[in-house]
């Protein structure tokens, strides 16, 4: 049984008989017929070869994008339309694109800061505090004042994750959060997505609902306790690691025939 059933709360998030379109092609179609439900306290890896459309759907479950069909539910309440009704919603999700998507006037320190300024009605001193405490736990201080084009690829990620976290979301939604990093920042990140999941002390231990997106499964095996795949117009929920062992579809084999598989 889930958190969600157990505690009677609506699911973090659900998709019904949804049409996800792209950013790029409002006419493309990336993936059709999605149904799948996300319930508080849940770790999903969604796995899809490169060109699978990751991304978009990401966007789309943060609502982003609309669906083009279908019923897309946050927190229980529809989310219907990209309005200023809906903010409240979407500022509960949290959303880190894959090379951080800082803006690059800013420095890192800004950018970090960004949400609190914009979102949170809050003293100066006390958004200075927390962005520090921020840039402290993911050793981004002595990255602080340098603009985005100067930072190295693996720290822009991370200040694109310290962003997210800045509102405290409830579900965080990661775009391919290990892709061109090596080892030691690997390592990093699944300790880091591990202690979000059991509860940080940065969000006074509330545990984290996660969505990650990316290429291999093997990397989350063991991390992520349900998984998915995204491939040929298609969202398949396939289960925990054990069921993904046992699938039979083509992607997926492939996927497993890789050189973890050994």
């Amino acid at each position: 049984m889930n958190p969600s059933s157990e505690s009677g709360r609506p699911p973090v998030l659900e998709l019904r008989g949804v049409s996800a379109g792209t950013s790029r092609d409002p006419e493309a179609v990336l993936a059709a017929d999605v149904n799948w439900t996300v319930a508080a306290g849940d770790f999903w890896a969604v796995a899809g070869l490169q060109g699978a459309g990751k991304s978009d759907f990401l966007m789309l479950a943060a609502g982003l994008l609309p669906p083009r069909t279908g019923e897309h539910r946050l927190f229980g309440e529809p989310l219907a339309g990209l309005g200023e009704s809906r903010l409240p919603q979407r500022l509960r999700v949290g959303m880190v694109f894959d090379g951080g998507q800082l803006l690059n006037h800013l420095t890192v320190y800004d950018n970090v800061a960004l949400p609190a300024r914009y979102h949170r009605q809050l003293p100066p001193a006390e958004i200075e505090q927390a962005v520090q405490t921020m840039l402290e736990a993911t050793g981004l201080l002595p990255w602080a004042s340098n603009r985005p084009g100067t930072v190295p690829r693996a720290w822009r990620k991370r200040a694109g994750l310290a962003r997210a976290l800045m509102l405290r979301p409830e579900l965080l939604l990661l775009d391919c959060p290990l892709s061109g990093l090596d080892g030691r920042h690997v390592r990093w990140w699944l300790h880091w997505l591990a202690a979000l999941a059991r509860g940080h002390a940065l969000l006074e231990g509330h545990p984290l609902t996660l969505v990650v997106t990316g290429e291999d499964p093997w990397v989350w095996r063991g991390h992520a306790r349900q998984f998915a795949l995204l491939d040929d117009r298609q969202f398949l929920v396939l289960g925990d690691w054990a069921q993904v062992e046992q699938s039979a579809h083509p992607t997926v084999r492939a996927l497993l025939a890789g050189p973890r598989a050994g």
